[in-house]
């Protein structure tokens, strides 16, 4: 099996995923998910993608993620390994699908406008 490079990104998060068959290591950014991650949620939004194929210890993920915050860049990186398991197996994507982690999320922060204080925010009007 070849390398598989695949992108996912939320926010301003991008993930470069590159998976290759192993033995089940991730890496984000040349340091254990475990360690870059370190809260046992982020944790398991990583390895989600995995427990829903049943492919769980299979592959071994390379991941560069820049920008953003700490869960913008692990929901950016469980994007891009769900994308990496659907091009090894097809019948992966409907399962994945159902939980919504093929979506890509739009949301993003709202650009501040020039005569006011915030996005959305006004200054105090005064009628008088």
């Amino acid at each position: 099996m070849e390398v598989i490079n695949t992108l996912g990104r939320r926010k301003t998060a991008v993930a470069r995923a590159y998976m290759t068959e192993g033995k089940g290591n991730v890496t984000v950014n040349g340091r254990d998910y475990k360690e870059f991650f370190p809260t046992e949620v982020l944790q398991f939004k990583v390895t989600q993608p995995f427990e829903l194929t049943d492919t769980t210890g299979k592959f071994d993920v390379k991941i560069n993620v820049s920008g953003g915050g700490i869960n913008g860049q692990v929901e950016a990186v469980r994007l891009a390994i769900s994308r990496a398991l659907v091009e090894v197996n097809e019948e992966n994507k409907p399962l994945l699908k159902a939980k919504g982690l093929m979506t890509r999320d739009p949301r993003m922060v709202e650009r501040k406008k020039p005569g006011q204080p915030k996005a959305r925010k006004k200054f105090q009007f005064s009628k008088r």
